[in-house]
């Protein structure tokens, strides 16, 4: 068996809080501030947050340390991690085909997130205008609703987003993203904290904390479960070649197993402290907490236009939903620059400008499917016998997250644990008698089977088979 070099990579971490920084400053994005509220809503409140802690425990946490150990042995963009690990453990160079799909999906989901990064921005200038002051349900949806009927507003957000992600990558590793995540992630805790004080102090806040925590067993059925470990796989950023692009630039003194444990405990606190932020507002309002993806740019304007200081707390959250966005959207942007920094004579500069513009590009027609081109379908999906047709920005969501994240996790997994010498990578994590067992135990068997269950789920083959989900 060849013996591993790792290849120099294109720039390193400063230090390993840099890097903690940056790693959860891409798990903690909109999926923690705007995703896990809204989930946790439908979800019945306690019964999705304890299976979600347990399901990214149990899949997300082991994803993450293989994609961290491919990327530092490997050394390099995804792809070239992939198929130098594959290599040096006398496995097909064909496995890079994973970083490549990776990479791609990367590259398709900045394309729209960045437009509701957008949104976000878009809300902070709105908040701050004391827009949603005094206004019901209706007008909140309609302002919601008018500025996805206006391409003006959302490609010059849009716009303003993808230039802010590439200014910070174009900086490097140390310089940009590092550095961003070291002043950004302090900031996007302060305001969290302040805003939970803030809970505390004036809004129905045991009313909030009761309905995270306390677990009631009879709200737990199979969709809660599916969505819980669905939302756990993919808030860590998992599957989309960015974990193998940060593990490319680790030192081989820093610790995978208690780095990630470290990573997995900060994103399940944000999630947990962006319930705390949201739902007692929601509560002392006597708003709906089930409200789906409306439930931060709907249902929220209308508390924050009630509440005292809401124009304050208002602009504050949505600073913070940006903040969050940004600190995600730079490591989508990552590993499709690292690939083209790597393969192409194009300096750090123009390889950052190159592909922002042509995921800028990709946006903005995912934007117009809400206005002009939403007369446009990609494909059709059938949920319970509902046809509904996806447009640009539908299609390029339940792409990635349906297909792609899970089928690269998936392949990840079975990588890591049959194709790569397994006494070398004991020895790498550290990991030793019952720790080592149960480490194979997980990777091999209750990872894998729960990947599979929401890709399953997630394509309607279970509702299929008789399982109604």
């Amino acid at each position: 068996m060849a013996q591993h070099q790792p290849a120099k990579p294109t720039g390193e971490w400063s230090s390993r809080i840099g890097f903690l920084m940056a790693a959860v400053g891409s798990a903690v994005g909109l999926g923690s501030i705007w995703k896990f509220p809204y989930m946790t809503g439908e979800g019945g409140g306690s019964a999705f947050v304890i299976l979600f802690i347990l399901c990214i425990t149990l899949v997300g946490f082991p994803v993450l340390v293989i994609e961290w150990l491919i990327g530092r042995r490997g050394g390099g963009n995804a792809i070239s991690s992939f198929r130098k690990v594959a290599v040096d453990s006398g496995a097909s160079p064909a496995w890079g085909i994973l970083g490549a799909v990776g990479t791609l999906a990367a590259f398709m989901i900045l394309s729209f997130y960045s437009v509701i990064g957008g949104w976000s921005l878009n809300y902070v200038v709105k908040t701050a205008m004391n827009t949603f002051s005094g206004l019901d349900a209706k007008a909140t949806g309609d302002i919601f609703g008018a500025m996805l009927a206006s391409p003006t507003q959302l490609i010059v957000y849009h716009t303003i987003f993808m230039a802010l992600s590439a200014l910070i990558v174009a900086g490097g590793v140390a310089g940009g993203i590092e550095r961003a995540a070291k002043w950004m992630m302090p900031l996007l805790a302060l305001i969290m904290v302040g805003i939970v004080g803030y809970n505390m102090a004036t809004a129905d806040f045991a009313r909030g904390f009761h309905y995270l925590f306390d677990f009631d067993p009879a709200k737990v059925t199979a969709k809660v479960m599916i969505s819980a470990l669905g939302h756990a796989f993919f808030c860590l950023s998992l599957g989309m070649a960015i974990m193998v692009s940060y593990g490319s630039y680790l030192n081989r003194d820093v610790e995978l197993f208690s780095t990630a444990r470290t990573v997995v405990i900060w994103d399940i606190i944000f999630s947990l402290m962006a319930g705390l932020a949201i739902f007692p507002i929601i509560f002392s309002n006597g708003l709906d907490p089930d409200s789906g993806p409306g439930l931060v740019f709907v249902t929220l304007p209308i508390a924050f236009g009630k509440m005292d200081f809401g124009l304050v707390i208002g602009t504050l959250f949505f600073v913070l939903l940006t903040f969050a966005a940004l600190t995600s959207s730079i490591s989508l942007l990552e590993p499709v620059v690292a690939l083209l920094e790597q393969k192409t004579k194009l300096s750090r500069v123009a390889a950052t400008w190159t592909v922002a513009v042509l995921t800028w590009a990709l946006g903005i027609l995912a934007l117009l499917s809400f206005n002009v081109l939403s007369d446009v379908t990609i494909f059709t999906i059938h949920v319970n016998g509902e046809a509904k047709p996806q447009g640009i920005f539908d299609a390029l969501d339940y792409t990635t997250s349906k297909y792609m994240l899970p089928l690269v996790g998936l392949g990840t997994l079975i990588f890591a644990t049959y194709f790569i010498n397994q006494r070398g990578m004991q020895e790498e994590l550290g990991l030793t008698g019952f720790k080592w067992t149960l480490w194979q135990i997980t990777t091999k068997v209750i990872a894998p089977i729960g990947i599979v269950i929401v890709f399953l789920a997630e394509l309607g083959v279970l509702n299929l088979l008789g399982f109604n989900l």
